[in-house]
């Protein structure tokens, strides 16, 4: 018969089991995107990814209500969510986004902290080049936005990225054929700020997010950077990208 220390340390390390379980679903979900990317192109793979979500999130969500008491409606979200205010929701989509870029800055130290500078950018950039579209057509999909919507479209998705639960923006529309969109606050830029570093040069970074978001919403949008780190900039903007519909 097994004594209370023993009780404990076999169920801290059911705990830690479960724990892990959860991560490497999720690794195993994104090597899956990866690997049919790798194989029949990025825009298969966000079709199919898509296909693969719809059928297995509430399989998921259902063996999950069952095991952990809560309930859920045919699609698996969770009942409790339609309890919530709008605000509530806001503030879950607040912490979710910022767990997200929290993670992304994490794993960029990791790699700069192990090897350096260049190749955290390099491995940045490309997770960029695979996400910004990602979120693109997620959001297209979500907002039922028109296959070929022009700056309207793109000028609604951007005002839902994950981003703007973080940032403060500000879009301009000179003319109906230009929009310029301006990052008035960035939560990475200011906390650097605050800690007496240099701006992170993002700049090839966000060549990369803004050119793949804007190219997935619609082809015929042109993507220019009028400013971005290392590139000077006033106090009012940290970077800002010009879209026009070629």
């Amino acid at each position: 018969m097994m004594n209370e220390k023993e009780v404990t340390e076999g169920k801290e390390k059911a705990i830690a089991r479960v724990v892990d379980g959860l991560r490497l679903s999720l690794i195993h979900y994104g090597i899956w995107f990866k690997e049919v990317e790798y194989q029949l192109g990025l825009q298969s793979a966000m079709e199919l990814e898509e296909q693969t979500w719809q059928t297995v999130f509430p399989i998921i969500m259902k063996r999950l209500a069952r095991v952990l008491g809560f309930e859920t409606d045919s699609r698996g979200i969770p009942l409790r969510l339609y309890g919530k205010s709008e605000e509530e929701l806001q503030e879950i989509l607040s912490a979710l986004s910022a767990n997200w870029l929290a993670s992304d800055g994490v794993w960029f130290q990791s790699v700069e902290k192990r090897h350096e500078m260049y190749t955290a950018k390099r491995c940045n950039d490309t997770c960029w080049s695979r996400f910004s579209p990602l979120e693109a057509f997620h959001l297209k999909a979500l907002l039922a936005l028109p296959e070929k919507g022009g700056l309207n479209a793109l000028e609604e998705a951007l005002r839902h990225r994950l981003y703007v639960n973080l940032n403060e923006y500000a879009i301009e529309r000179p003319d109906e054929r230009t929009m310029i969109y301006r990052m008035k606050r960035c939560r990475v830029q200011e906390t650097r700020e605050r800690k007496g570093l240099e701006d992170y040069p993002c700049k090839s970074g966000g060549i990369v997010e803004y050119t793949t978001f804007a190219r997935t919403i619609d082809p015929a949008i042109v993507t220019e950077c009028l400013g971005c780190p290392p590139d000077p900039h006033p106090r009012d903007w940290f970077c800002s990208w010009k879209f026009t519909l070629s």
